[in-house]
C-alpha cells in the first residue's frame, strides 16, 4: 500500500518529462527544417549564411552574414516569408484540430474532414470574386473566418445529439458541408473572371508560394491570440473529456466552452485558408500522434501540437518546392497524400477497439 502511494504522484512527473522531451526533439527538427527550407532552392544558400543574415537583421554583427545583395533579397523577400507562413499555418491548423477533437470528444474531428476548411475557402473566394473590401486588407481573412465559423456551427449543431457527438453524423455532416462548399466554389468560378478562377483553384489545392510579410503578420496576430486562448482553456478541456455532466458538476460551463472553442477553430482555420488555401489533415495527424505519445492531457497536447504542426508544414513545403526540379507542387496535395492513409488507419483502429461505430 505504501509503495502504491509513493508511486501515485510520479505519473504526472513522468508525463511532464516526456512532454518536455517531445518539445525539445520537435523544436530541433523545426530549426533544422527552417534552415533547410530557407537554404534550398534554385539559389542554394548555406546554413551559416541563413543564420548570419538573421543575426545581422537583429543587430548582431557576424562574419557569416552574406555580402551578396541577391542572397539577402532572396532570403528576406521570398524564403523567410514563406517559411514563417508555413510555420504559422501548420501550428494554427494543428491547434484547431486539437481543439475540435476536445470539444467533439472524437479523434476523427479535423477542420478539413468536417468541412471547416472548405467553408473558409468559400468565404475567401467570395470576397475575391466579388471584389469586396469591407475590412480593408483584412477582408479576405474576415470572410474566410465567417465561412469557417458557419461551417463549424452547422457541423456542431448537427452532430450533437442528447449531450454527445455522433461519429457517423459528424462524418456525414462533414461530407455534406464539403459538397456544398465545393458546389459554391464552382458557382463562384463560373461567375468570376479568369483571374478569380485562377485564385479559386489556388484555394482548392493549397500553396504557400508568394507569401508576403503583411500576410504573415495577419496570420501571426490571429494565430498567436487564438492559440494562447486555447492553452488557457486546456484545463477545461481535460474536465470535458470526463463527460459533459461531470465537467458541469466540476464548474465548467460546457456549452459556453464549446461555443468559444468553435469560434477559436474558425479563427485558426479561416486565417490560414485565407492566405494559403485548403491544407487538409494537419489538424488530424499531429494532435493524434501527440496524444498517442503523451496521453490526453490537453496543455501538453496543444503545446506539442503547435510545434509539431509547424514542423510538419515546414518540411511539407520544403518537399513541395524541391521534390520536382523547377516546379512548385501544391502543398495541400502532399498533406493529403500523407493524411489520407492515416485517416483510413485511424478509422480501422477505432472500429477494432469499439466494435463498430455504435
Amino acid at each position: 500500500m505504501t509503495d502504491l502511494a509513493a508511486r501515485a504522484p510520479q505519473r504526472p512527473v513522468k508525463r511532464s518529462g516526456r512532454g518536455a522531451w517531445v518539445v525539445v526533439v520537435t523544436s530541433v527538427l523545426l530549426v533544422v527544417g527552417v534552415l533547410l527550407s530557407a537554404g534550398l532552392g534554385q539559389l542554394p544558400i548555406g546554413p551559416a549564411e541563413v543564420v548570419g543574415s538573421i543575426l545581422k537583421a537583429i543587430g548582431i554583427d557576424n562574419a557569416w552574414a552574406p555580402h551578396d545583395r541577391l542572397i539577402e533579397q532572396t532570403l528576406w523577400q521570398i524564403r523567410f516569408p514563406r517559411v514563417m507562413m508555413s510555420l504559422l499555418v501548420g501550428a494554427a491548423l494543428a491547434v484547431a484540430g486539437g481543439v475540435m477533437q476536445a470539444i467533439f470528444g472524437n479523434p476523427l474531428a479535423e477542420p478539413g474532414v468536417v468541412g471547416v476548411s472548405s467553408g473558409a475557402a468559400l468565404g475567401a473566394a467570395g470576397a475575391i470574386t466579388f471584389g469586396l473590401s469591407v475590412f480593408g486588407g483584412w477582408t479576405i481573412a474576415a470572410f474566410a473566418f465567417l465561412g469557417g465559423l458557419a461551417a463549424t456551427l452547422v457541423v456542431y449543431a448537427t452532430a450533437r445529439a442528447q449531450g454527445r457527438t455522433e461519429v457517423v453524423t459528424l462524418l456525414l455532416t462533414g461530407i455534406a458541408v464539403n459538397a456544398f462548399a465545393g458546389a459554391g466554389l464552382a458557382l463562384i468560378m463560373f461567375a468570376g473572371d479568369t483571374a478569380s478562377r485562377e485564385q479559386i483553384v489556388f484555394w482548392q489545392l493549397g500553396s504557400i508560394n508568394g507569401s508576403r510579410w503583411n500576410e504573415v503578420a495577419i496570420v501571426a496576430i490571429v494565430g498567436v491570440v487564438a492559440a494562447a486562448v486555447s492553452l488557457k482553456l486546456a484545463p477545461q478541456y481535460d474536465l470535458l473529456s470526463l463527460g459533459d455532466r461531470t465537467a458541469s458538476h466540476l464548474g465548467v460551463k460546457v456549452e459556453r466552452l464549446r461555443i468559444w472553442s468553435v469560434v477559436l477553430v474558425a479563427l485558426l482555420t479561416g486565417v490560414g485558408v485565407a492566405f494559403v488555401g485548403i491544407i487538409a489533415f494537419v489538424g488530424l495527424v499531429v494532435p493524434h500522434l501527440v496524444r498517442m505519445i503523451l496521453g490526453p492531457a490537453h496543455r501538453w497536447l496543444l503545446i506539442c501540437s503547435i510545434i509539431g504542426g509547424a514542423t510538419l508544414l515546414v518540411y511539407a513545403d520544403l518537399l513541395a518546392r524541391t521534390i520536382v526540379p523547377s516546379a512548385d507542387l501544391p502543398i495541400g496535395m502532399l498533406t493529403s497524400l500523407v493524411g489520407g492513409p492515416f485517416f483510413y488507419w485511424l478509422i480501422r483502429r477505432n472500429r477494432r477497439r469499439a466494435g463498430g461505430w455504435a
